[in-house]
């Protein structure tokens, strides 16, 4: 309808009301095309990062091959140097040197690449009845119930006593074993279907099974345990005793898959938060000479906390930019409260199979972009942090005026539930910050999904974000 066509109703619902835009219907096809491009190698991030400690191997490796060095404390830099912190293998912080004094502050784009999994314990290796198991606690907020009669993938690092570290993945390639927690079957679990389906299956229930074949010795007392003992040592040289030093996670033993007939999604495991990981990583290395310095955090343990000296609780990012400033003599308390912020973390896409926890008019929605989340937490925002009015219209602007696809979104109704991200532990420094992330279906699950254009609308915003002179 051409322009003096409207009627003056029309027209006012333009000026006045927000209208919100699906990308299937607003890009171009070129447009569309680049979107899948895109993520063709964001399915390979997923496969190859499927823990924090493989998604920080992997992207030091990246950066290496764009000019990144290892950060030095005291020394200075100079504008459109690039500089990595790997903290203890399991949270990253790199950067790109700005034109702009660190008195302006910096910009800063934090996300998580833990995600919800099986933990081995401390002395997992058991036999019961002649089946040989692994067991394990789980990490994060996870329906319990999702993990059983799935195959699974053991992946993590063993350190034994003479500071040895082994790698360890198995599951992933075609030829290599996988394995399960199993479930009860229909017929026998008349009692089990009883229970509340956060007790479907239970936390001590989550045990992997691993073998059955005996050692073939007499002698010998738990046979099965003992074979699969001495498999691990032949194989990797370790012994029950280094479980003690060890970090190994059970994961979903499938790759990122396009979904949808029209291959419009994504399915993996760890959208949650290698999404946002992945796409401000893409965005910071792309962004060569910027005014302000950029900062990009890949933080640990948020799915429990952001506890530990790799979460986002520790000082870490602190002391990273109090040493870029120092040389400059630019205090870090200075640096931070002129730096902004975008929290990057996922959100709740609308599921119209569960309408019941939405509150539609403040839902996230698949294909309509990247979601700015203003505020998190649960029933009387609790445990969030709730970025300003001022702030707020900054990232409209930015947003609008660099026609990136947005909507606004809540994690559920208000009574509903709820959740955190960093962006607390972010506010905590003096730093102006807002939520920004992708919807997701099925969050916390083994296999989540997400839509290949809000994927790209994220890389879309945190580009433009660190761009901003």
């Amino acid at each position: 309808m051409a322009e003096q066509e409207k009627s003056a109703a029309e027209l006012l619902q333009e000026k006045l009301l927000i209208k919100t835009e699906n990308g299937g219907l607003v890009l171009s096809d070129s447009e569309l095309e680049t979107v899948d491009a895109f993520c063709e190698d964001y399915k390979k991030f997923l496969n190859d990062a499927k823990t924090e400690h493989e998604a920080v191997k992997v992207t030091v490796e990246l950066l290496k091959s764009k000019g990144y060095q290892e950060f030095e404390a005291g020394k200075k830099y100079a504008a459109g140097e690039k500089v990595y912190y790997n903290n203890r293998g399991k949270a990253l912080v790199f950067a790109t040197i700005g034109t702009k004094g660190y008195e302006e502050g910096v910009k800063i784009i934090a996300s998580h690449i833990d995600a919800p999994r099986l933990d081995m314990k401390p002395r997992p290796l058991y036999e019961e009845a002649q089946l040989a198991y692994l067991k394990t606690h789980y990490y994060g907020g996870i329906k319990k119930y999702q993990w059983g009669a799935i195959p699974l993938a053991l992946h993590g690092v063993i350190v034994k006593k003479d500071g040895t570290t082994i790698e360890i993945s198995v599951g992933e390639d075609e030829g290599d074993p996988i394995f399960c927690v199993t479930d009860l079957l229909p017929h026998l679990g008349r009692e089990q279907m009883k229970r509340p389906l956060s007790e479907g299956l239970k936390g001590e229930e989550l045990n992997i099974l691993i073998g059955c074949r005996p050692f073939r010795d007499d002698k010998a007392s738990e046979k099965v345990k003992l074979n699969i003992a001495n498999i691990l040592f032949e194989k990797y040289g370790i012994t029950e005793y280094d479980f003690l030093s060890a970090e190994l996670e059970a994961v979903p033993a499938f790759d990122a898959k396009d979904l949808g007939f029209d291959r419009s999604m994504i399915g993996s495991y760890g959208h949650d938060d290698r999404v946002c990981a992945y796409t401000s990583l893409k965005a910071a290395v792309e962004v060569e000479n910027p005014a302000y310095t950029t900062v990009t955090v890949l933080a640990d343990k948020e799915e429990i906390g952001s506890n530990g000296n790799t979460g986002l609780k520790c000082a870490y990012l602190r002391y990273f930019i109090a040493d870029l400033a120092a040389p400059y003599g630019v205090e870090a308390r200075t640096v931070l409260s002129h730096s902004q912020c975008l929290s990057a973390d996922v959100n709740a896409a609308f599921d119209p199979n569960f309408p019941d926890v939405y509150e539609r008019k403040n839902t996230a929605y698949l294909n309509y972009g990247v979601v700015v989340t203003k505020y998190t937490g649960s029933g009387g925002k609790g445990g969030t942090s709730e970025a300003s009015a001022h702030f707020m219209a900054k990232i409209r602007k930015l947003l609008d005026d660099k026609k990136v696809l947005w909507q606004v979104g809540e994690l559920g109704k208000v009574d509903a539930g709820g959740g955190g991200t960093v962006a607390m532990y972010i506010a905590e420094l003096n730093v102006d910050v807002v939520d920004v992330g992708v919807p997701v279906l099925s969050m916390h699950a083994p296999f989540e999904v997400v839509s290949k254009v809000d994927v790209y609308m994220a890389y879309r915003a945190f580009r433009e974000f660190l761009s901003e002179k």
